[in-house]
């Protein structure tokens, strides 16, 4: 994998979907992102982020991402991605792969018939998938959780 600059995003497995569940409050009102809008303190239901990330709880497992090569596609290093193996990996899709034994996270895309795993970031170069022994897809990424403290 030939790169001009930076960090190409690496995964590491952190665990299988958890059967343990917490559910929090989810609030009615949309805090706006640019002026204060008055909050209300309306209950929409409860909110339990498994319901968010993991759509089959057998088949999902959870990736902590390290280094900047998805940062277009808004995963940043450190990020925590939900990945599921039971769904099919299609053209648009992000994925985890194991490249030469090594898990990435990329995007999987067709150009000219082929498929290619490829970087949300300049300076990567694709990585072609179609007849590769040494590159699988692991799964699709179905959502991301960050820290900010």
């Amino acid at each position: 994998m030939k790169r001009a600059h930076g960090k190409d995003a690496k995964a590491t497995v952190l665990g299988t979907a958890a059967e343990t569940r917490f559910a929090a409050p989810l609030y009615a009102s949309q805090p706006a992102a640019g002026f204060p809008a008055p909050g209300d303190d309306a209950i929409e239901r409860s909110l339990d982020i498994h319901d968010l990330l993991v759509r089959h709880p057998a088949s999902t497992f959870f990736v902590r991402v390290s280094g900047e090569s998805m940062e277009g596609a808004g995963i940043f290093d450190g990020d925590v991605l939900s990945v599921d193996r039971a769904l099919e990996a299609r053209d648009g899709h992000i994925v985890v792969a194991a490249v030469f034994g090594e898990l990435v996270v990329k995007r999987l895309a067709s150009r000219g018939g082929k498929r290619f795993l490829v970087s949300e970031h300049e300076g990567y170069q694709p990585i072609a998938v179609d007849g590769a022994d040494d590159c699988v897809i692991w799964g699709v990424v179905t959502g991301s959780v960050r820290q900010f403290l």
